[in-house]
Order: structure tokens, then sequence, then C-alpha cells
């Protein structure tokens, strides 16, 4: 499990946050106290014109990556919310679907679509948070399909409803897949890297601005320090859809269930 994963299971969104701000302010005044102590102000204001032009070439820079990587972690999340849809949609039309087969076939599909979303909601989602898939679940979709391949259907009507039966399970098999695949996928450990440095640059530059005031100083260099971060930490908390407090809930499944 990545190390960003566990850092989402285990510790609570509020704690996180917290000590996310607490640690940007933090590093932010002890930065900044160090330069103030070893640099000279004099210098530092002679110098404030280049400065002011390497570090916008170094903000927006750092802007249009942070932009970039906080759209594609939003659609990745986006993505595995329609992964979820798209599974839960297969399973109610294969429910609404099997009303064309006979009652045997008709109650034994649906008490195997409501078996099969009730290991989903009650033991598979919690797997999820850790990337991983319940063999019981598994399960439960294979004897859907075996159920399946061992009918024949005996009617026109039934044979136009099981063809578009079998293209539902195969919609439904893979919107599965998908939805595992998301669980445990995030960033490269090398974006993230590329990130700290860049917050690290960024932030670093405003404490080589001449000021005379150092509490002023602070002020400015910790207010970006803190949005900086909070942008960094909702990238992670879209990073693994299905683990931490923002997450993509099942209720989709739960629906089924009180079919």
């Amino acid at each position: 499990m990545p190390f960003a994963q566990k850092l989402l299971l285990y510790i609570p969104v509020i704690p996180l946050t917290v000590f996310v701000i607490i640690t940007a302010v933090g590093l932010s005044m002890l930065g900044l106290s160090i330069v103030w102590r070893f640099v000279p102000r004099k210098i530092l204001k002679m110098h404030n014109d280049l400065t002011g032009a390497i570090f916008g070439a170094v903000a927006l820079a750092y802007t249009v990556l942070l932009a970039f990587v906080v759209v594609v972690s939003w659609q990745n999340f986006d993505k595995a919310k329609s992964y979820v849809e798209t599974e839960a949609n297969c399973l109610v039309s294969l429910h609404r679907s099997s009303a064309a087969f006979s009652a045997t076939f008709r109650d034994e599909v649906r008490s195997q679509i409501k078996d099969y979303a009730g290991i989903v909601v009650n033991k598979e989602w919690q797997m999820l948070a850790r990337g991983q898939e319940s063999m019981e679940a598994s399960q439960a979709l294979r004897k859907i399909w075996g159920f399946y391949t061992n009918y024949e259907p005996k009617t026109e009507k039934e044979k136009a409803f099981f063809l578009e039966s079998i293209s539902k399970l195969y919609g439904l098999r893979e919107a599965r897949r998908l939805r595992i695949v998301a669980s445990r996928t995030g960033l490269h450990p090398i974006m993230w890297f590329i990130l700290a440095v860049g917050a690290v640059a960024t932030i670093s530059f405003t404490f080589f601005f001449g000021s005379d005031i150092f509490s002023a100083h602070v002020v400015m260099a910790s207010i970006l320090a803190v949005l900086i971060a909070l942008i960094l930490l909702a990238v992670l908390s879209f990073e693994f859809p299905f683990t931490g407090g923002v997450k993509v809930d099942p209720e989709v499944f739960r629906e089924i269930i009180n079919f």
C-alpha cells in the first residue's frame, strides 16, 4: 500500500488538515527567522526587483503544474465515481431485465444480484480503502455469470433480453475491474517529489524579499505556505477515491439491496 494511501487511511481528515496548516506556518516562520538572522535587510532590499522577477517566474511555473495535478486528480476521482455508477446501473438493468424470464430464473437472478451488492457494500468497500478486492464478491459475480451461461432462452422474447443481459454482464465486469484499479492507483512518487520541491522553492523565495516588519513578512509567507499546503492536501484526498474522509460512497449499491 502506498504511503499516501496509508496516511489517508489512518489519519482522519480534520486532524490531518490541522497538522498540515500548523506545519506550513511553523516551517515558514522557521525559514524566515533564519534568513532574517543571517542575511542583512539592506542587501535584500537592494535586490527586491530581481527577487520579484525570479519569484514571479517560479510561482507561475509551479501554479501551472499544481493546477494540472489538481485537475487530473479530480478527474480520476470523478472517473472512479462513474465506474461505481456504471457497475450499479448494470446490476439494475439485469434486475429489471430478469422480469422477461421465467419466475424461477427471475427470482434466482435477483437474489444473486442482491447478494453481490450486499457483499460489495458490507465487505468489499472497506477493503477498497486498502486497494484490495473481495474474493467473496468475485465469487458472487462468477456465480451470476455461471447462472446466465447455463441458461438456455426458450422464446424470442427471452433471447432478446438474454443478449441484452449478457451485454450488461460484460459492462458490469469491466466497471468492477476499473473500480478496483482506481482504488489502488495514485500519483507517481516522482510527481509528489516534484510537487514538494516546487512548494519549498516557491515559499522559500518569499523569505528573500526586503521588509522592515518581521510580523507582516511572516503573515504573508505563511498565507502562501498554507494555501499551497491545502491544495496539496486536496490532491492527496482525491488521489485514492475510496480512502480517507473524501471518498466515493456505495449508496447506489445500497439502493439495489433494498429493491
